[in-house]
């Protein structure tokens, strides 16, 4: 009894955090609908997917600082680790000393590991929620509020069609000579979305870590999601209507195109990327090492040293080669690592004479 009654407490959470989430999918839905109904007309599958679309955009948009806090918890880790690592070595027979003082240490650098985690915790009740409604309009069931209240919209997404295919429909079949369109736009979309999420995670690897992130048994584990991530998505796609999947293209297409922006704009030190921005900023007649103190101050809020007089005085510390001291040792690891890019930044900054 105590068994079922837990069930049913646990049912009664969920519903109640769903409910709630089955309305705005419906409304933001309907909204959408009525709005590119205007444009592309009623009752057409592509007037579906553009208010599948507007929504995925919807939820990205609200999603963006947390992205941002995600993008510079994971570079914010990068960069302690050699810390990290000393704390380990130095406290490492007294596991709840070296704890405490890593919790300083993030606390005091600005990081936090949950946050890597928000974005996607805040995604997945959405993707469920959809998945819920999309899937019930396929099994013609009103599901969220606006949909129960209008049925008018559950028989037309039912009944829409993308190029042939069915939104309401899905890649596995129980009879397969009933193979058509609908199971070949599946197939274009899992390959989408699966590519999409590859790239995604090749650029990051590739243009924003450092050398050192590379190796080791952690970048293994890294490379080993790198390709085992692509084949869990082409087999969750396989029963997954075509309206989800295409959320889910778009979210990831979203996902490429904010990280290309955030690794360009604002790359970690030390990364191929990082050069690439620290070259740009110094044509542009910047200061890289300046901005990077301006920004890390606003990170932590602390100020940092040397930052505002720099500011002030409009000028910059700079070695013999031309390069800031900070920049200098940046350029040294890159260069053992990556000897082409060091060798193009180089022809970038002449020496002084």
């Amino acid at each position: 009894m105590t068994i079922e009654m837990t069930l049913m407490g646990i049912g009664d959470f969920f519903n109640a955090i769903m409910t709630p989430l089955h309305a705005a999918i419906s409304f933001i839905l309907m909204w959408a609908y009525r709005f590119w109904s205007m444009i592309t007309g009623p009752d057409q599958g592509l007037t579906w997917v553009l208010a599948i679309m507007t929504l995925t955009v919807l939820v990205r948009t609200l999603l963006i600082p947390l992205f941002v806090k995600q993008i510079n918890s994971a570079r914010n880790m990068q960069l302690i680790q050699p810390k990290m690592r000393e704390i380990q070595e130095k406290y490492g027979a007294d596991r709840q000393r070296m704890g405490i003082e890593q919790q300083k240490l993030m606390k005091a650098e600005g990081v936090n590991p949950a946050a890597s985690c928000f974005p996607l915790l805040l995604q997945m009740p959405v993707f469920i929620a959809l998945y819920q409604v999309l899937y019930s309009a396929a099994n013609s069931r009103a599901l969220g509020y606006f949909f129960q209240k209008d049925h008018d919209l559950v028989r037309s997404l039912l009944k829409a069609k993308f190029f042939g295919a069915e939104l309401a429909g899905q890649f596995w079949l129980e009879d397969w000579s009933l193979f058509g369109p609908t199971q070949i736009m599946a197939i274009i979309l899992i390959l989408a979305m699966t590519g999409l999420f590859f790239v995604t995670q090749k650029q990051l690897m590739g243009k924003n870590m450092p050398p050192e992130a590379l190796q080791g048994p952690m970048a293994q584990q890294q490379k080993m999601m790198l390709y085992m991530f692509p084949f869990m998505y082409l087999f969750i796609g396989l029963w997954i209507s075509l309206g989800v999947l295409v959320y889910w293209v778009t979210n990831n297409l979203w996902t490429l195109g904010q990280q290309y922006l955030l690794i360009r704009n604002n790359p970690t030190p030390g990364t191929p990327a990082y050069i690439d921005w620290e070259e740009r900023m110094t044509k542009k007649g910047l200061d890289p090492e300046q901005i990077q103190a301006e920004r890390r101050a606003k990170r932590t809020k602390t100020p940092q040293p040397g930052a505002n007089s720099r500011a002030v005085a409009g000028t910059t510390n700079t070695s013999e080669n031309g390069e800031t001291p900070a920049t200098g040792v940046v350029r040294q690891q890159i260069q053992r690592q990556q000897p082409a890019r060091q060798s193009r930044a180089t022809r970038t900054t002449p020496k002084k004479k």
